[in-house]
């Protein structure tokens, strides 16, 4: 994607930034969805991609160290800064749910670190394919939904970004 080109200068504009404020730019946008990459202010860069309703949002972050992160927000929630966990239920249209067990709570949204596993990729790869993710309760009642439209292309400018940020070729012989 050329979507790119752009993104390694922003990386070295915002590195030589030491003491700034995050900043991010957007790389790619479709249907519901943004992919953003992020400059921390300690240097580190993250790429996320959004599916965003003004009030509640669903993220998926993706780190230089090739960790990946779910994030569900809303401003109707406050949990604080108390460290509590819960387990949930994701379920993408009509496949088996995902059980999230000891996502983390805080401030306004449900964080969970993705497995760097088969599972891990197969929950993205059904997130690329579906339409809408369901976000329940453990005892499976209705907490928010989601739509994925454009989630494929999305997913794959997330893949991207990630590369970049990581350094990671698809040529071999770089």
């Amino acid at each position: 994607m050329k979507v790119f080109a752009g993104v390694l200068a922003f990386g070295g504009v915002v590195a030589g930034s030491v003491g700034a404020e995050t900043t991010s730019e957007k790389v790619y946008s479709y249907k519901h969805w943004e992919v953003e990459i992020v400059a921390f202010d300690d240097g580190g860069f993250a790429c996320v991609a959004e599916v965003d309703a003004v009030t509640e949002s669903f993220s998926i972050w993706t780190y230089q160290d090739n960790t990946a992160r779910l994030q569900f927000y809303s401003t109707a929630w406050d949990f604080g800064e108390t460290g509590e966990t819960a387990n949930l239920s994701v379920q993408i249209d009509r496949r088996t749910p995902w059980t999230l067990n000891n996502a983390d709570l805080y401030k306004n949204s449900v964080l969970f670190d993705l497995p760097d596993s088969d599972d891990g990729v197969r929950f993205l790869v059904e997130v690329a394919r579906g339409n809408v993710m369901y976000l329940r309760s453990e005892t499976g009642e209705h907490v928010q939904s989601y739509s994925l439209a454009g989630s494929r292309a999305s997913m794959d400018a997330l893949i991207e970004c990630g590369e970049v940020i990581t350094g990671a070729s698809k040529n071999p012989f770089n």
